[in-house]
């Protein structure tokens, strides 16, 4: 019998769990590098209740695509917790209602510097989690080092629990029939290629000419393009479609602040091959099963590259000093220095090579 190790030092599962809190707000990226850790939790406490301590993001995404949550609850407004957020509840009121409802409470939350005192005020019989220098330790603990796979790391502090990882890949269940629907509404007979031309950091974002190239050159080749992304992702969007010949515009769709977040993973998972930055739709279409090409910036691809290549390709750009003022921005993580400057650190990777990898992928489609 095949039997899977847990990750780093481990530890005896608790007894008497039947109650678990996962504490993981942050964006839409940030829960799906927990989901593998989240099932691995509910595989090795298979009778207990998982909550997602998290944002509306998460319940909007996962509410009916896993079975490893069964729970939502969303985070006050709270320094390094969450920084903001409309009906948020207040921190009494949350406190209040779920002080001593769990058995196990588990951070998977970045340092632990504001998040580990956040949830130990939970009551939690058992807690374990990640800690800096500087944090407050939990019962069970392994030491936050920046430089980690956020997948690796989330499953470490689950295996100090005793949860050994069932997947690698978070997983995001969509039907067949929703991805047949996404195609007949866009009226897509043959391959589509989503495009998100986004990412929280600008530092993170491939400037939108470079996505404009890719795109024109699929609408040049008979495909169907649809753009996906937030409002903050509209100007991109807009320079993309701009950039179009008005002849190839029928086969481009634009959802861009348009698309309710519950219907990303459908549209997602409809495409043959998604297009993006390191971001959170490129990381959701890894979850509900779509080939990705990304651009990334090398040292962000330690935390958040995809773990295979017959799939998910990945593209570099290596720079290591700001191309402004030149400062060293490989030192990153809670301490660093960071310049006040946001110029894009993924502009040396050439459209080019990307339409190599997502001519390669449709191939295989």
């Amino acid at each position: 019998m095949l039997t899977v190790q847990q990750i780093g030092v481990g530890g005896e599962r608790f007894d008497g769990v039947r109650e678990i809190a996962v504490l993981r707000g942050g964006g839409l990226g940030d829960l799906m590098f927990a989901l593998p850790a989240i099932e691995a939790l509910a595989a090795a406490y298979p009778d207990a209740r998982v909550t997602l301590l998290g944002t509306p993001a998460g319940q909007a995404v996962l509410q009916g695509r896993t079975d490893a949550v069964h729970a939502f609850e969303d985070l006050p407004v709270a320094p390094g917790v969450r920084e903001s957020g409309d009906g948020a509840p207040s921190e009494q009121d949350f406190f209040e209602r779920l002080h001593g409802r769990f058995d196990l409470a588990v951070q998977v939350h970045g340092g632990g510097r504001n998040s580990n005192p956040f949830l130990l005020r939970l009551g939690a019989r058992h807690t374990v989690g990640t800690a800096t220098e500087d944090a407050e330790v939990l019962e069970r603990w392994v030491r936050y080092v920046y430089y980690q796979h956020e997948v690796v790391r989330a499953l470490e502090v689950a295996s100090l629990a005793g949860a050994e990882p069932v997947t690698l890949d978070p997983r995001v269940r969509v039907t067949a029939s929703e991805r047949a629907a996404v195609r007949e509404r866009l009226g897509v007979a043959g391959r589509l290629v989503a495009v998100h031309p986004g990412a929280t950091d600008p530092r993170r974002r491939w400037s939108p000419d470079r996505f404009a190239a890719v795109v024109r050159a699929r609408l040049e080749a008979g495909d169907a393009v649809v753009l996906v992304g937030d409002a903050t992702d509209v100007p991109a969007s807009d320079a993309i479609i701009a950039a179009v010949p008005s002849e190839l515009r029928a086969g481009l769709h634009d959802l861009t602040g348009s698309l309710p977040l519950p219907e990303l993973p459908a549209v997602l998972a409809a495409a043959d091959v998604m297009v993006g930055d390191d971001s959170g739709p490129r990381h959701l279409a890894v979850a509900v099963g779509t080939p990705t090409v990304g651009v990334f910036w090398f040292g962000n691809v330690v935390n958040a590259g995809p773990f295979d290549r017959g799939r998910h390709r990945v593209h570099l750009s290596y720079v290591t000093r700001c191309p402004v003022c030149g400062i060293d921005v490989t030192q990153v993580g809670w301490t660093a220095e960071r310049c006040e400057h946001d110029p894009s650190y993924v502009d040396e990777v050439e459209p080019d090579l990307v339409l190599a990898d997502v001519e390669d992928l449709l191939r295989h489609a």
